[in-house]
C-alpha cells in the first residue's frame, strides 16, 4: 500500500560560490597566484592591471538582462533554462572546479634533471659487465630505495630476477655484483641495513684505531650501540672511554641516509612566501596583506563593448544571440571572481588581525612562554565567522615577523592550569621541557618522572604520561638515548 505524506527537513548546503570561496582562501600565496594565472587564461573576460576604460558596473544590469525592457538585449530565440541553472545560477558556477577538498588536483611538477637511480646507472659504465651481470647488476640499482638502501633479502631478489627478468642466478652471484654495487658514489648507498652503511662509509675513509673500532663496534656490538650501553662497550672491546667516544665521535660524522645527499634526486624544494608581514611600528603592531594577495582584477571592456554593440545592432542573428550568450556567461564569471578575491582579501586580514591582537603580548615580545592558551573557536567567535574558514587560513598561510617567518597555526594551542590555578599554553610547557632537556647533565640525563617533578617545582604540574606525549611531540628521545659520554 503507497502512502504520501509532506516532510519538513532543515539542511545545510554550501553554494558552488561558497566552495570556490572555501577553495581560494585556503590556498597560500604560491598557489593563489597559480589558481588566478589559470582563471586569466580559461577567461578572457578578466584582465589584470589597472582599469583604464569604463567599469563592469557602469553598463547596469538591464544592458544584458534578458528580463529587461524592448530597448535590452533581444534574446526570444535564447533558451533561458540552458543559461541558469535549477536555483537560478549560472552554469559555469556549478561546473568549475565544484568538487569536495579530497578531490583536489594533488599533482605536482617536478623539476627536471637525473634520477638517483640513473646517476648510479651511469657510474656502472666505468666497470666490465657481461650482459647477465649488468642486468643483475641494474636490477639491484633499481631495489635501492630514496634512502640508499636495499631492504630486500637477497633470495627474493634471486626469485626476482628469474620471473621478471628470466636471468637465472644465484646468491653468489648477486652477493658478488652486490659488492660492485656497495663502491659506488655516494658511499654507503645499496646497504641492507643502517650497520652495513654505516661499514661501507668508515671503510672509503683513511684508516685510524679510531675508524678501525668503529667498524668493530657497528659489525659485533651494533644492538649495544643503539641503546648506547656504554659499559658493555667498553668491556667487549677493552678499550678506554677516551677511545670510545673518539669511535662515537667517527660513527656520528657519517650519513644514515646516502640517498639523500644527492643534490640531483629531484626533491621538490619549497620557497616559503609569507601571506601576511607583522611589524612593530613605535610599539605598535602593525599588520600587512602580501601585495601578491591582491591583484587589481577587471572586467574586460573589450567584452562589454561587445554586449553594446549587439543592442544598438537592428539585426540579430542566431549566431550573434549565442555569441551574447556565451559574453554574458562569461562576463558573469569574472564579476563573481573579482568579488570572491576582495572577499579573500578581506578573511584573510581579519582572521589574522584577530590572532595578532589575540597573541600581542608574543608579538611584541617574541617570548614563545607569552603565548596565550588559543584554539580555533576563540577567533571563529571572534570574528563571528565558521571554525572551517580559521582552520583554512590557520593550516596554510605563513605570516612573516620580527622573529622569523611563522605557520600560523603554531599559535594555536590547548590550556593547562598551573599551580596556581591559572590557564597557561601548553607551548609554554613544551618550551620550558625542551630548556629542562637541553641544560641537563648529558651523563646523567633526566627520566620522565625527574622532569616531572622538575616541572611541578616550577609551578606547572604535569603527570609523568604527559612528559611523555610532549617529549614525543618535541622529538626529544628517551633518557638512554640522550647519554653521551
Amino acid at each position: 500500500m503507497l502512502k504520501q505524506h509532506l516532510q519538513y527537513k532543515l539542511s545545510q548546503k554550501l553554494s558552488p560560490q561558497q566552495i570556490q570561496l572555501m577553495k581560494l582562501i585556503q590556498l597560500p600565496t604560491q598557489a593563489f597566484e597559480q589558481r588566478l594565472k589559470q582563471e586569466i587564461e580559461e577567461n578572457p573576460a578578466l584582465e589584470s592591471g589597472k582599469e583604464e576604460t569604463d567599469n563592469f558596473d557602469d553598463l547596469g544590469a538591464n544592458e544584458y538582462d534578458d528580463s529587461s525592457d524592448s530597448e535590452s538585449i533581444d534574446t526570444q530565440d535564447i533558451n533561458i533554462d540552458e543559461y541558469l541553472s535549477d536555483d537560478e545560477m549560472p552554469s559555469y558556477k556549478t561546473q568549475t572546479n565544484n568538487y569536495s577538498a579530497d578531490d583536489d588536483d594533488k599533482s605536482v611538477p617536478y623539476a627536471s634533471g637525473t634520477s638517483f637511480n640513473q646517476h648510479l646507472k651511469s657510474q656502472l659504465n666505468t666497470y666490465r659487465f657481461n650482459e647477465q651481470e649488468r642486468i643483475i647488476a641494474e636490477f639491484l640499482i633499481g631495489s635501492i630505495d630514496e634512502s640508499g638502501y636495499i631492504r630486500r633479502g637477497i633470495d627474493d631478489i634471486v626469485d626476482d630476477l628469474a620471473f621478471t627478468q628470466n636471468v637465472f642466478t644465484d646468491t653468489d652471484e648477486v652477493l658478488k655484483l652486490l659488492k660492485i654495487v656497495h663502491q659506488l658514489d655516494p658511499a654507503g648507498v645499496g646497504a641492507r641495513d643502517l650497520s652495513e652503511c654505516l661499514v661501507l662509509q668508515l671503510e672509503r675513509k683513511e684508516e685510524k684505531p679510531s675508524r678501525t673500532t668503529a667498524i668493530k663496534i657497528l659489525n659485533e656490538a651494533f644492538e649495544a650501540f643503539a641503546k648506547k650501553h656504554y659499559k658493555k662497550l667498553l668491556q667487549k672491546f677493552n678499550i678506554s672511554e677516551i677511545e670510545l667516544k673518539d669511535a662515537i665521535l667517527e660513527i656520528e660524522k657519517l650519513n644514515p641516509k646516502p640517498g639523500g645527499s644527492y643534490i640531483g634526486n629531484n626533491k621538490i624544494a619549497e620557497q616559503i612566501v609569507p601571506d601576511f608581514t607583522i611589524r612593530i611600528v613605535e610599539g605598535e603592531l602593525e599588520l600587512t596583506l602580501n601585495a601578491r594577495n591582491a591583484p587589481e582584477l577587471h572586467v574586460s571592456s573589450t567584452y562589454n563593448n561587445m554586449l553594446k554593440g549587439y543592442k544598438d545592432s537592428t539585426k540579430k542573428t542566431k549566431s550573434q544571440k549565442d555569441a551574447v550568450m556565451f559574453i554574458k556567461q562569461k562576463l558573469d564569471a569574472a564579476k563573481w571572481f573579482i568579488d570572491a578575491i576582495k572577499q579573500r582579501q578581506q578573511t584573510l586580514l581579519l582572521t589574522m588581525s584577530s590572532i595578532m591582537q589575540y597573541q600581542s603580548e608574543y608579538f611584541l615580545t617574541g617570548d614563545e612562554r607569552k603565548l596565550k592558551p588559543m584554539i580555533l573557536k576563540d577567533i571563529a567567535d571572534k570574528i563571528e565567522m565558521d571554525v572551517s574558514t580559521v582552520s583554512r587560513v590557520a593550516n596554510s598561510k605563513y605570516v612573516s615577523t620580527p622573529y622569523g617567518t611563522k605557520l600560523i597555526k603554531e599559535f594555536f594551542s590547548e590550556a593547562m592550569k598551573n599551580d596556581q590555578g591559572e590557564d597557561v599554553s601548553t607551548r609554554e610547557i613544551k618550551k620550558i621541557l625542551e630548556t629542562v632537556v637541553e641544560n641537563e647533565d648529558k651523563k646523567k640525563p633526566y627520566t620522565d618522572d625527574k622532569l616531572s617533578e622538575l616541572l611541578k617545582e616550577k609551578g606547572y604540574p604535569i603527570a609523568r604520561r604527559t612528559i611523555a606525549k610532549y617529549r614525543e611531540q618535541l622529538d626529544i628521545p628517551v633518557a638512554r638515548l640522550r647519554k653521551k659520554l
